[in-house]
């Protein structure tokens, strides 16, 4: 039996599509290796967000030469699609796919294994108005199920790569998106993760479909689904309509992750986001007015070119005052090949380095005062996976709302949705007593 050995580098989107790549070798009869050991044939699904992307891209595809010469090494992702010439003059690279026509790939490899000739299948992403079905029936992971319903990104941010690297928006068929969740609730997932590059975009290149009717109609056509998380939505994507949709829901968890990337208006305008800080306001708090204990997280890029001192405190005192539950602090890096790069007045590293620890304490200080606001509450939580710090017979997991809880559990519980009691708040994790299993029987 032919083996495969994948490594993924970067996000989710990245992750789940690995897993649909790895259905394909599958189907194909592979038997999937690790990627530490010797296989003949090994899957670098690469990244490009950031410079350090590429770099720790060519070191795993080095890597894999030497783990073995004689191995078809293929390279996909997002650093394939945005420099398959760099790739191709790695020493050893003989198969490159960007991130389209990944479902042709184990024709390349046949190809490669017959005429022994590189093959560069990277085409123009830009051009690409069709969603590529990926099918992922079932993941490694066996708690919380990752369902891809977009692909691509019109926005065009100044310090982001990722259009040229994934191409426009376009959208998954909302039958395909329906199938593919009833799918992964008969396989066992509780919890279903609406995933992408640009989530909240879903439908826009639609003429009468958009993300309010998709999550209506989940909840409507799936049984027995019981969570549903948007991955991460734009404050211009939560209209009216969706936080409608998401308060009349029973399945939609109290937990949004909205990027701000900044809190200050000038340097949103140099980053070209499209809203202002009064705009994002108004959408947070007409959503917290529906979603009494709604948790919020973000992703804030500290030290973007230019950034002041003041611009720099109206974020932290925006993101203090609107009670954020979590941060994910980014300190600008240069992406080559994004305006932002070639901008003056770059922000000196020692000056982001002390920005970013000012967030994070921050970040921190707001998550335990979240976390506090539940403390002796019941609340449901999917138990993951042993926690190994603690001793014997200790779980964790993910409440509705997005807090790490940890309490005493057992092997059979992990995946189901169980009731536990907040006894002490904390973070990055609460600690919790057992109550009892939800009843997952359909009334």
């Amino acid at each position: 039996m032919p083996t495969v050995a994948f490594h993924t580098l970067g996000c989710k989107v990245n992750h789940y599509e690995t897993e649909a790549i790895w259905q394909l070798f599958e189907q194909n009869g592979y038997e999937r290796t690790d990627f530490e050991k010797t296989s003949d044939v090994y899957v670098i699904n690469t990244c490009t967000v950031t410079n350090t992307g590429d770099k720790k891209s060519r070191q795993v595809i080095r890597r894999a030469v030497r783990k073995n010469p004689d191995a078809v090494i293929c390279v996909t992702g997002c650093y394939a699609q945005t420099s398959p010439a760099e790739i191709m003059a790695i020493p050893g690279v003989d198969v490159v796919v960007g991130t389209q026509d990944r479902i042709k790939m184990l024709d390349y490899i046949e190809q490669f294994k017959q005429e022994r000739q590189p093959i560069n299948a990277v085409g123009n992403i830009m051009k690409n108005r069709v969603y590529e079905e990926l099918d992922v029936p079932a993941f490694t992971d066996r708690t919380r199920a990752s369902l891809k319903i977009q692909e691509g990104c019109n926005n065009f941010c100044t310090f982001c790569i990722i259009p040229w690297a994934r191409g426009l928006m376009r959208s998954r068929d909302p039958e395909e998106v329906i199938r593919q969740a009833n799918q992964l609730v008969q396989s066992g997932y509780q919890e279903i993760v609406l995933t992408g590059i640009h989530t909240g975009g879903y439908g826009s290149d639609f003429k009468d479909y958009n993300l309010a009717m998709l999550l209506r109609d989940l909840e409507a056509k799936v049984t027995g689904l019981k969570r549903i998380r948007i991955s991460s939505i734009e404050a211009s994507q939560l209209t009216d309509e969706v936080i409608d949709v998401i308060d009349q829901s029973n399945i939609v968890v109290r937990h949004l992750h909205i990027p701000i990337q900044s809190g200050s208006d000038t340097v949103l305008k140099r980053m070209r986001r499209k809203y202002t800080m009064d705009f994002f306001a108004d959408r947070l708090n007409r959503l917290k007015k529906a979603l009494p204990g709604l948790a919020v997280t973000s992703d804030v890029i500290v030290g973007f070119p230019g950034e002041t001192e003041e611009e720099f405190m109206e974020t932290y005192n925006f993101i203090k005052e609107h009670r954020f539950s979590e941060l994910h602090v980014f300190p600008y890096s240069k992406r080559t090949g994004t305006p932002a790069a070639r901008m003056d007045d770059q922000v000196d590293e020692e000056i982001k380095s002390e920005r970013v620890h000012k967030l994070i304490a921050l970040s921190d200080q707001l998550a335990k005062e979240y976390a506090a606001e539940f403390e002796n509450e019941v609340l449901e939580v999917i138990p993951e996976e042993p926690f190994t710090e603690g001793g014997e017979g200790l779980y964790s997991g993910y409440t509705d709302n997005y807090m790490k809880v940890v309490f005493p559990a057992t092997e059979e519980m992990v995946g189901k949705i169980v009731k536990v009691k907040i006894t002490k708040a904390g973070y990055p994790y609460n600690e919790g007593q057992f109550v009892r299993v939800l009843d997952t029987v359909h009334a």
